[in-house]
């Protein structure tokens, strides 16, 4: 899943994009609120993170201007303002959740989960292909109920694979998608990501699930 910060504060904005690539998700980040707006209205994202208190435009307005393009992204404010009048502004503009600052990451994640499951945006909880599964709200991957223990990168590069599977996906659609960087034709990144992935998900099992193919990249397909 793809989400966006819009936040000025750069320890905060950092600290977000941490923690949330560490649990799977590509992460955009906008420093104000102009910035923000463009890239909420033109780009795919499933949520939107955002501060009121911000340079160039705030996040009311952002807000406000989303809905009014019909643009139902879920929308989670997170802000220093707490008080109940601006917690009933933010929802009644269009807000999904409402979190002050300062806040713990572990309840952000669950509100952001939340959102997601019952968002306009909403994902499926649960991957298959084959004997292959994956619960996106636990984090969990198995293969023939057999646990795999997989980095946040390789559980993000698995869901790229499941999400089109049995399309083929270039190195430089998946470096795009899992590590949100434009491909280097010198750097075999990917390579050795999936060849890792390889090692848990398929080398045990006789079933092979992930193939290559030659000259474009990778295709995740039962045989």
């Amino acid at each position: 899943m793809k989400l966006l910060v819009v936040e000025d504060e750069t320890k905060t904005s950092a600290y977000l994009r941490k923690g949330l690539s560490e649990h799977g998700f590509v992460v955009d980040v906008a420093a104000d609120g102009r910035r923000g707006f463009d890239l909420a209205v033109s780009g795919a994202y499933d949520a939107i993170i955002l501060d009121i208190m911000l340079p160039g435009l705030d996040g009311w307005a952002i807000l406000r201007d989303l809905r009014a393009q019909g643009k139902q992204t879920p929308v989670i404010v997170l802000t220093a303002r707490d008080a109940v009048q601006d917690r009933v502004a933010g929802l009644s503009l269009g807000a999904d959740d409402y979190l002050v600052k300062p806040f713990a990451f572990s309840e952000l994640l669950a509100r952001l989960h939340s959102i997601l499951r019952r968002g306009p945006a909403r994902q499926p909880q649960r991957l298959s292909v084959g004997d292959l599964e994956v619960d996106l709200l636990q984090h969990r991957a198995t293969r023939a109920g057999r646990r795999l223990d997989l980095t946040a990168k390789e559980f993000l590069l698995l869901l790229t694979l499941m999400r089109r599977e049995g399309e083929v996906l270039s190195r430089t659609l998946i470096a795009e998608q899992v590590w949100d960087m434009n491909f280097d034709s010198d750097t075999n990144v990917v390579d050795v990501a999936v060849r890792r992935l390889r090692r848990k998900v398929d080398d045990p099992f006789p079933d092979k699930l992930i193939h290559t193919v030659r000259g474009i990249g990778y295709v995740l397909r039962p045989r």
